[in-house]
This record gives C-alpha cells, structure tokens and sequence, in this order.
C-alpha cells in the first residue's frame, strides 16, 4: 500500500471538507498527532480499523486490487506531482511563517 498517497488523499478530503485535524482526529477518538502521521505517510503502525474509520468519516472508499507496476511515464508524472504537492505545501508553512513575523 503506497500510504504516502493514501494519506496526501486523506488530507486533501479533509481540508475540503473544511475539518481540522484536531476536529477530524476528535470525533475519530485518536490524537492529531496520529492523524497527522497517516497524512504524512509516516505512521509506523496503524490497524485496519482505523484506517477504516478515517476513510468512512471522510466518505472514502476502501478497496484492494492487484498491484501493476506503473510505466515510466506515470511513475514521472506521479512524482512530478508529488513533488508540486510538497512544494506547495512548503509554500504555504512558509507564507503563514512569514506573515504571522510581520503582524
């Protein structure tokens, strides 16, 4: 399971449905830290059920299928838009950073 994704998809729900990882992390009964794990892609261990359970108050749907080794050009255009996400991102913490030093 590519959990970076799942968990990019994740915070992308979540920010579009307008939840803080606080608010969503509350209701799921885990911490924000855990939450944010899962959207990094960087949890350790997290069962099934939770996983589960975030994907169901998100209205995500959970499935298995064979795995296919992606081509060459998908697996470019894939990381190409990984590494836009992350820079975005970037771009983001540091606009808040900066504008939170001026006020």
């Amino acid at each position: 399971m590519d959990f970076f994704k799942a968990g990019y998809l994740i915070r992308e729900t979540r920010n579009q449905a307008g939840l803080t990882q606080a608010t969503l992390a509350a209701r799921l009964g885990m911490s924000r830290a855990t939450l944010s794990k899962v959207e990094n892609g960087t949890i350790e261990e997290l069962g099934i059920r939770k996983f589960a359970r975030i994907c169901d108050a998100l209205n995500l749907e959970l499935s298995a299928h064979p795995r296919r080794v992606p081509t060459l050009n998908e697996a470019y255009v894939q990381n190409q838009q990984e590494r836009d996400a992350a820079f975005h991102e970037t771009d983001q913490v540091l606009s808040k950073l900066n504008s939170t030093s001026l006020g």
